[in-house]
C-alpha cells in the first residue's frame, strides 16, 4: 500500500514524499515588468487581505470584482509569468476571488475577517477556541487555512477564462480522489489532547465537494469493504487509540505557548495574528521547544540526567531543525532509511509513523499510543570506543564524566579529535582539530574534549572552515550551547556539568565577540565593515541569526568588555550605513526589524543615541537622510527615486483604475513602514530621559535643517525629500495621539511659553502672524526659566513638521503640475516643427530632444501620481486632522482670553488690544492649519467629522471677523476658500460638507455675513504685486458662499438691520460691489466686441496673408481666453448686485452711490440693447458662459428692485450720456417677445420707463431756468451744481460733499493734493452753500415772474 505523503507533497512511487522545492515549469520562461510589480504586489499582501490582494475597495460591485480576478490571474498564472512566486501569486488571487465572489463567503468576511472557510478563523463560531492557533497549516507559501478551498486555482481559472492553462486532471472518489492511490490521497483525522481534538489534514490534492468530471463522466471506483476495512485498519489504530485515550486522560491544560503584549525578555520574539493583525510577542526558546516535542521528543527542560547525555549530543545539541531554516548540508536530518520498524498489535508501522505522515507530534502533555519496541536500530560505534560483536546487545554502563564532556563540546562545537570520524550519528559534519589531538598525545592525556582545550579547539576549528566564516560557525555553536544551558537542572550547587556547559557558553560568547572585532585571530582579513551586521538581518530562529541569549549575554558584558560595546556599536551603526544605498525597490525590511529588534533592549539604545553618528555637528538637511543613524530607516518611501516608476510606469498610458490600485499598493506599504518607523521611535523615547532627549533634538535638526523647503524655487541639494520628511511628520503625528482626547483634558499642558525657554526650533526668521521684527526679536528677548514637558514639545515640533514636511510637500506638488503643463506645451511646439527637419541626422538629433523631453514628463507624471498617493491616504489625514483639531482649540484659547473652548463659544469681536503672545506667534502656526483644510475640502472632505467641522467654521469667522489679528491676507483668504470649498456638492450632498452647518449654526447666523463683507472690503488692498487679480479671486468665492446662506431669511434680517446701524459699513461695501460691476460688466462686453470683430474678419478675409491670420487667430485667442475669465466673474457679480438691491435699498442709493449705480445701469443697457448691441455677437457664445438674455434679464431685475427710490430714478433721468427712452422700449419689446420676464414684471418695467421720462423733462426744464451757472458753484470734479459744499482742510478747495464722499470709499486722500482724508475732517463751507441757494432763490424767481408775465399777456 503505498504511503501517504505530507499535504502538498506529491506521492511517488516508492511511496516517499517529493519535496516541495519541486519545479515550477516556470523557471525558463520570461515576464513583463508589470507582471513582476504585481507578483510582487500580490505577495506583500496578507494572506487574507482579499481586498487588497484584488486592490480594491469594500465597496466594489460584483462586475468590478470579476473584472480584477481576470487581469490579475492573467498577469499572476504561473504559464505566463515566469517571475519567482508567481504560482503563490496566483493562488492568492484565486483565493481572494472565490470569497469575495460567493455572497455568503464574502459577507462573513466582511463581518469577522479572516478565511470564512476557516473553521477555527474569526468568522466562525469557533473563533474563540483554545486550539484556535493549530488552525493554519504550517505549509506556507500563502496556502491559507488548513481545510483549503473547494477548487483549484486552476481548475477556478479555467472555469472563469471557459478554458485550460495547464490544468491538473485527475478523478475523484468518495472522498474527494483515490483512496489511498497516487492520485493525491488525502486524510484528516483527529489527536487527542486536552478538551477538544487537533484537527490534522494530510495527502496528496484538496479536498473537493464535486467531482471533476474527465470526458464528461465521473471516473467510477469499485472496492469491497473488506479491502476497505484492511486498508484503513493501520489508521485505524494509530488514529483511534489517541484519540480513547485523550477522552480519559482529563487533561485540559492548553498547549498553546505563553505570550504578551510588549516586548519584556525572554518575550521578545514578535508575532501578529493573522485575521486582526494584533501583535504580541513569545518566548523563541519556548516555541523552539514545542517544535521539538512536535518532532517526536520531550522539552529539553524537562528531560531526566539520566539520559541527558544522549538528549544532549543527539536533539538539544545536533538538531539544527530548530533553529531555522537556514542550516547547512552538514546539517540536515540523517538518512532513517535504515531505521527497524516498531509493531503495534502485529502490524508494522515506522518507529515515529507521523513523520512518515508529514506530521509533527503534539506536545508531551497529550496522552501517549503503547507502541512496543521491535529490533532495535543499529549503534554505530565511535572511534575511540570497544564495540562488541555484531548483533549483540550490551549492557548499558554508566557514562564517565570525562566521556560525558567529550561528547557534549563535540556535539556543540561540531569537533572531532579523530580524523577518520568526519560525521556524527547523524550525519553532521564535524571538525578535526588535529593540533589539539598532537598536544593530548605529547602530554600524555586522554584523547578527548575538555574545557582545558576547548580555547585551542575552537580556535582550529575557526580557522580552518573554508568558505563558512567564523562567526557564522561560532552563532551555530552558540545556539546550541544556550539551549542545552537552558535544558540543565542542577541537581545541586556547582553541578560539574552545568559548569562545563558555562564554561562552554562563556568561551562561545567570547569568540564570537573576537570574530567580529578581531577577525585576524582566525586568520581572516578585516572587513570594512562589521561581521556581525549581515548576522542582524538574518531571522532569531536561523543559525546564522542573532537570538535574544546572543544580545543578552553581549550586553552583560558591556561594563567589562569594550570590544563588546565597540562591536554593537560598529554593527548599528553599518547597518544604517548599508540601509543608505537601498529603496522601497529594494529588500529594505530586515534592516527595519533588525532596528526594532535592537531597541527594544535599553542598554543598545543607549548606544545608539550615543553614537557620533547619532547627531553629528554640521549636518545639512541633504545629508540628514544618509548621515544619522535614523536617517536612513526614514529615508525610505514610495518616493524614492526609481520606487515612484516601478508603482506607475509608462503612466500617460495608464487608466484610472491602475492608477487607483497602484496608489493603495503604494499606501499599504508605506502605512506599514511608517508603523515600524513609530515603533522604533517609541522604544528610544521610552528608554531614558537621555534617549529621549536625543530623539527630540534629531526631530528638531530635521525642521531647523529644511527652512528652505518652504522657498518659491527650491534646490533639491539643499534640502530634505519629500518622502523623508513626510515620514518624520506622520511620525510626529502618531506621537501626539496619546494626549489628543475628545475632551482636550491635556490641552492646557501645552506650554506656550515654550517658545520663550530655549526651544528646540529655530523660527526667529520666521514671519510673525502679527508682529514686525523688532517687537518679535524684543519679546522673545525675555527668556522664561523653568522645564518643558514631552507634551509641548512633541506638539510644536509637529507643527513645524506640517510646515516643513506635508505642506511644502504639498506646495512642490502644485508647483510640479504647473511645470508639467508648461513642459507639454513645449513639447507640442517642439513636434510642430518636425517638418523643419529632413536630413538624418537632423532628425536623429531631434529625436533624442523629443525622447529626453517625454522621459521628464513621464518621470514628473509618476512623481505626481505617487505624491497624489501619498497625501490621499484617509488614515494619515485623519490623524492630521485630529492634529489640526487641537491646534484650532489651542489657538482661538489663545485669542479667547482664558474662555473655555470648545466648550463654550467665543465670543466675538475680539478685545482691541491683541495679546502679545498672539502677534508674536509664527505665522505658520496659523498657516498649516488653513493649507491642510484646504487641501483636505478640495480632495477628500469626507475625512471631515462633525465636530472639525464645527469648529474649523468657528476659527475661520473669528479671524475674518478680526480680520487685524492677522497681517498675511493669503491666510485671510485661505480662510475664505476653506468655506468655499466646504460648500461644494458632495457625496449626494447638495450644499457641500459645511453648507448645512452655516445655515444651522448659530455662531454662523450671528456672525458670517458681516465677516464676509468685512472681508471683500479689505481685499481690495492687500498690499501684493497681484492684488488686482486676487481680489477678483477672493469675491468670486465669498460670492458663492453668500449665494448658499442666501436662502436663509435669518441672514438677510439681520442683514438690513445691521446696514442702519453700520451706514458706512455698508457703504463702503456698496461702493466696491459698484466698482467690480462695473469694470467686469465693461471688459467683458468690449471683449465681445474685439471678438466679434475678429471672427469677422478671419471669415470675409480669406486671402489674408499667413503671418497677418496667425497674428489674428492669436489675438481672438488672447481675447476669447479673457472672456471666459471674465463673464464667470460678470454673472456672478451682476448676481450679488441683484441680491443686494433686493434687500438693500437704501444702501444702494445714498446720495453718494445712486448716481454711479444709474449711470453703470444706463451704460450697460445700452451696450445691450442700443444700436451697437449687434457687435456683442460671437460664435458658441456658451463658450464663454456668456448668456445675453440672462444678463439682460437680471439688469432689469436691479432696475426693479430700486423703482420705488425717488433719488434713483431721478438719477436714471440725469445721466445725460446713456440714458436714452427708446432702450427701455426696446427693451420692454426684448424681455416680451423673448418671454423673459411675467406680465406683472412686464406692467412695472414700462411704468418704470414712464417714471424716468417725466423725471427727465422736469430736471431739463429746471437746467434750463437755471441757465449759465457761475464756476465756483459747479463741483469741481463732477463739474455739477454742488448741493452742500464742504472745504477740504489741506487743499483748501470747495467741493460737494457726495463728491468727495464717494471718491473717499476708493481713495483715502484728498484729490488735490494726495494728502490722507477723512470725512470727518472737511469744514462745511456755509457762505458758499448760501450763495448757491440766493442763486438758485434768484433763478425760479426770474422764473416765475417769466411766467406770470406770460400768463397776463396770454389774457
Amino acid at each position: 500500500m503505498p504511503s501517504a505523503t505530507a499535504s502538498g507533497a506529491d506521492a511517488t512511487p516508492n511511496g516517499s514524499a517529493k519535496s516541495r522545492d519541486h519545479n515550477q515549469g516556470n523557471q525558463d520562461r520570461k515576464y513583463t515588468v508589470e507582471q513582476k510589480t504585481a507578483v510582487i504586489r500580490v505577495r506583500k499582501c496578507s494572506v487574507t487581505a482579499f481586498y487588497e490582494i484584488l486592490g480594491l475597495e469594500k465597496t466594489v460591485s460584483d462586475a468590478e470584482i470579476k473584472k480584477a480576478y481576470r487581469k490579475l490571474s492573467l498577469l499572476t498564472h504561473p504559464d505566463k509569468n515566469g517571475y519567482e512566486g508567481a504560482d503563490e501569486a496566483f493562488k492568492l488571487v484565486s483565493r481572494a476571488f472565490q470569497v469575495l465572489s460567493d455572497a455568503d463567503k464574502k459577507s462573513k468576511y466582511d463581518q469577522f475577517g479572516g478565511d470564512p472557510d476557516n473553521r477555527f478563523g474569526p468568522g466562525t463560531a469557533s473563533a474563540s477556541s483554545p486550539f484556535s492557533s493549530f488552525a493554519r497549516s504550517s505549509s506556507g507559501g500563502g496556502r491559507g487555512p488548513m481545510f483549503d478551498d473547494e477548487i483549484s486555482p486552476e481548475e477556478l481559472f479555467n472555469r472563469f477564462f471557459g478554458g485550460g492553462m495547464g490544468g491538473r486532471g485527475g478523478g475523484f472518489g468518495p472522498f474527494g480522489g483515490d483512496m489511498f492511490g497516487g492520485g493525491g490521497s488525502q486524510f484528516v483525522f483527529n489527536l487527542g489532547g486536552g478538551p477538544g481534538f487537533r484537527v490534522h489534514q494530510f495527502g496528496g490534492g484538496r479536498p473537493q465537494r464535486r467531482p471533476r468530471e474527465a470526458n464528461g463522466a465521473p471516473e467510477e471506483r469499485h472496492a469491497s469493504a473488506t479491502s476497505i476495512l484492511t486498508n484503513l485498519l493501520p489508521l485505524l489504530i494509530l488514529f483511534v487509540l489517541p484519540l480513547l485515550s485523550s477522552l480519559f486522560s482529563g487533561d485540559s491544560t492548553p498547549s498553546g505557548p505563553q505570550f504578551r503584549f510588549k516586548a519584556d525578555p525572554p518575550y521578545t520574539m514578535h508575532r501578529r495574528t493573522h485575521n486582526f493583525k494584533a501583535e504580541y510577542f513569545v518566548n523563541p526558546n519556548e516555541i523552539r521547544n514545542k517544535r521539538l516535542a512536535k518532532l517526536g521528543s520531550q522539552p529539553l527542560s524537562t528531560a531526566p540526567l539520566a539520559v541527558q547525555g544522549t538528549l544532549e549530543a543527539d536533539v538539544a545539541v545536533a538538531n539544527p531543525s530548530a533553529s531555522g531554516p537556514s542550516s547547512s548540508k552538514a546539517d540536515e536530518d540523517p538518512d532513517t532509511s535504515d531505521r527497524q520498524p516498531v509493531t503495534v498489535s502485529g502490524v508494522k508501522v515506522p518507529d515515529n509513523p507521523f513523520s512518515q505522515l508529514g506530521l509533527k507530534q503534539a506536545n508531551g502533555n497529550g496522552p501517549r499510543i503503547n507502541i512496543t519496541s521491535g529490533p532495535p536500530r543499529p549503534n554505530t560505534p565511535r572511534a575511540d570506543t570497544p564495540s562488541s560483536g555484531k548483533g549483540k546487545s550490551t549492557p548499558i554502563t554508566p557514562e564517565t564524566l570525562d566521556i560525558w564532556e567529550d561528547k557534549t563540546l563535540s556535539g556543540i562545537f561540531r569537533l572531532s579529535l579523530d580524523p577518520k570520524v568526519g560525521k556524527d550519528a547523524h550525519g553532521r559534519s564535524l571538525y578535526y582539530v588535529g593540533g589539539v589531538r598532537g598536544d593530548l598525545e605529547d602530554n600524555h592525556e586522554s584523547i578527548k574534549l575538555s574545557t582545558a582545550v576547548l580555547d585551542q579547539a575552537v580556535i582550529e576549528a575557526a580557522s580552518n572552515l573554508g568558505k563558512t566564516t567564523p562567526l557564522d560557525y561560532l552563532l551555530a555553536c552558540w545556539k546550541r550551547v544556550s539551549r542545552l544551558f537552558k535544558s540543565l537542572k542542577p541537581i545541586k550547587v556547582g553541578d560539574v556539568k552545568q559548569g562545563i556547559v558555562r564554561e562552554a557558553r562563556r568561551l562561545c560568547m567570547s569568540y564570537c565577540i573576537w570574530a567580529i572585532t578581531m577577525p585576524d585571530m582566525f586568520g581572516r582579513e578585516p572587513s570594512p565593515t562589521s561581521q556581525l551586521t549581515s548576522h542582524l538581518l538574518v531571522d532569531q530562529e536561523d543559525d546564522r541569526g542573532v537570538c535574544h541569549e546572543f544580545l543578552t549575554e553581549m550586553i552583560s558584558r558591556f561594563q567589562d568588555d569594550e570590544s563588546a560595546v565597540e562591536a554593537m556599536s560598529i554593527a548599528m551603526e553599518d547597518l544604517s550605513r548599508e540601509l543608505t544605498s537601498k529603496s522601497m525597490n529594494d529588500d529594505y525590511k530586515p534592516y527595519v526589524l533588525a532596528l526594532r529588534t535592537l531597541v527594544r533592549y535599553p542598554a543598545l539604545v543607549n548606544l545608539i543615541v550615543q553614537s557620533p553618528r547619532f547627531l553629528p555637528p554640521d549636518i545639512t538637511a541633504f545629508t540628514i537622510e544618509t548621515g544619522t543613524i535614523l536617517g536612513p530607516f526614514f529615508r525610505i518611501s514610495p518616493l524614492q527615486g526609481d520606487v515612484t516608476t516601478n508603482y506607475f510606469s509608462s503612466p500617460k498610458t495608464r487608466d484610472k483604475g491602475y492608477i487607483a490600485n497602484s496608489q493603495n499598493a503604494l499606501r499599504l506599504t508605506l502605512r506599514a513602514h511608517q508603523a515600524d518607523l513609530l515603533d522604533i521611535t517609541n522604544h528610544i523615547i521610552r528608554t531614558n530621559k537621555e534617549a529621549r532627549e536625543k530623539m527630540l533634538s534629531w526631530f528638531a535638526i530635521c525642521m531647523n535643517t529644511n527652512h528652505k523647503r518652504r522657498a518659491y524655487q527650491i534646490d533639491p541639494k539643499t534640502v530634505s525629500t519629500d518622502g523623508f520628511m513626510i515620514n518624520v511628520t506622520v511620525c510626529l503625528d502618531q506621537l501626539c495621539e496619546p494626549f489628543m482626547d475628545a475632551t482636550f483634558s491635556k490641552i492646557d499642558r501645552i506650554d506656550v511659553e515654550y517658545l520663550r525657554r530655549k526651544p528646540r526650533i529655530e523660527f526667529k526668521d520666521e514671519t510673525k502672524l502679527n508682529a514686525d521684527q523688532s517687537t518679535s526679536d524684543e519679546y522673545y528677548s525675555h527668556h522664561i526659566e523653568g522645564e518643558t514637558n514631552f507634551i509641548s514639545e512633541v506638539f510644536f515640533l509637529t507643527l513645524a513638521a506640517h510646515h516643513y514636511g506635508t505642506e511644502a510637500t504639498n506646495q512642490q506638488l502644485s508647483q510640479l503640475e504647473k511645470d508639467l503643463k508648461h513642459m507639454e506645451k513645449r513639447l507640442a511646439l517642439l513636434e510642430a516643427e518636425r517638418p523643419k527637419y529632413t536630413s538624418r541626422q537632423q532628425l536623429v538629433l531631434f529625436e533624442n530632444a523629443v525622447k529626453k523631453y517625454n522621459d521628464h514628463i513621464e518621470k514628473g507624471i509618476s512623481y505626481k501620481l505617487a505624491v497624489q498617493g501619498v497625501l490621499l491616504d484617509e488614515l494619515m489625514q485623519a490623524r492630521s486632522m485630529q492634529f489640526m483639531r487641537y491646534v484650532i482649540i489651542w489657538l482661538l484659547r489663545i485669542v479667547g482670553s482664558g474662555q473655555n473652548i470648545p466648550k463654550n463659544v467665543i465670543r466675538l469681536p475680539l478685545a482691541d488690544d491683541e495679546p502679545g503672545v498672539w502677534k508674536c506667534l509664527p505665522e505658520y502656526f496659523l498657516d498649516i492649519v488653513v493649507g491642510n483644510f484646504k487641501f483636505i475640502m478640495r480632495n477628500m472632505p469626507q475625512v471631515i467629522t462633525a465636530t472639525q467641522s464645527d469648529e474649523l467654521v468657528m476659527l475661520c469667522i473669528t479671524f475674518l471677523q478680526s480680520s487685524e489679528y492677522i497681517k498675511n491676507p493669503g491666510i485671510k483668504s485661505g480662510l475664505v476658500t476653506i468655506l468655499y470649498h466646504g460648500i461644494w456638492p458632495v457625496y449626494g450632498r447638495s450644499k457641500g460638507i459645511l453648507g448645512d452647518l452655516l445655515n444651522s449654526l448659530p455662531f454662523a447666523t450671528e456672525y458670517l455675513l458681516h465677516a464676509l463683507i468685512k472681508f471683500y472690503i479689505e481685499v481690495e488692498n492687500t498690499g501684493t504685486h497681484t492684488q488686482f487679480y486676487d481680489k477678483f479671486n477672493v469675491r468670486y468665492e465669498i460670492f458663492q458662499i453668500i449665494k448658499c446662506i442666501w436662502s436663509n431669511t435669518i441672514y438677510r434680517e439681520r442683514l438690513a438691520q445691521e446696514s442702519k446701524v453700520n451706514v458706512d459699513f455698508f457703504v463702503r461695501f456698496v461702493n466696491l460691489l459698484l466698482n467690480d460691476v462695473t469694470f467686469v460688466l465693461d471688459e467683458s462686453l468690449s471683449t465681445f466686441v474685439k471678438i466679434h470683430d475678429l471672427q469677422q474678419e478671419l471669415r470675409l478675409n480669406a486671402t489674408m496673408e499667413s503671418a497677418q491670420r496667425t497674428e489674428k487667430e492669436e489675438a481672438l485667442a488672447d481675447a476669447q481666453g479673457k472672456a471666459k475669465s471674465y463673464m464667470q466673474l460678470t454673472n456672478e457679480t451682476v448676481a450679488m448686485l441683484k441680491l443686494f438691491t433686493e434687500a438693500l435699498a437704501d444702501s444702494f442709493t445714498m446720495p453718494e452711490i445712486v448716481q454711479r449705480l444709474a449711470d453703470m445701469l444706463d451704460y450697460n443697457l445700452d451696450a445691450m440693447i442700443g444700436p451697437k448691441s449687434s457687435h456683442l455677437k460671437v460664435e458658441n457664445p456658451q463658450e464663454y458662459s456668456f448668456n445675453p438674455r440672462v444678463l439682460l434679464a437680471e439688469i432689469v431685475d436691479v432696475y426693479l428692485n430700486l423703482r420705488g427710490k425717488e433719488n434713483f430714478i431721478i438719477a436714471v433721468a440725469r445721466d445725460g450720456r446713456s440714458y436714452k427712452p427708446t432702450n427701455f422700449e426696446n427693451t420692454t419689446t426684448v424681455l416680451r417677445n423673448k418671454g423673459l420676464k411675467s406680465s406683472e414684471e412686464l406692467a412695472a418695467w414700462t411704468a418704470l420707463g414712464e417714471k424716468f421720462k417725466k423725471a427727465k423733462e422736469i430736471d431739463s426744464q429746471a437746467e434750463e431756468d437755471l441757465g449759465e451757472v457761475p464756476d465756483e458753484f459747479l463741483d469741481p470734479l463732477m463739474y455739477t451744481l454742488m448741493e452742500d459744499p464742504v472745504i477740504l482742510p489741506t487743499s483748501k478747495t470747495s467741493v460737494d460733499r457726495s463728491t468727495i464722499r464717494s471718491h473717499l470709499l476708493s481713495d483715502p486722500n484728498d484729490p488735490f493734493n494726495r494728502a490722507p482724508l477723512k470725512i470727518e475732517d472737511v469744514v462745511p463751507d456755509t457762505a458758499l452753500k448760501a450763495r448757491i441757494e440766493a442763486f438758485k432763490a434768484e433763478k425760479k424767481g426770474k422764473r416765475l415772474a417769466e411766467a406770470n408775465l406770460m400768463d397776463t399777456t396770454a389774457g
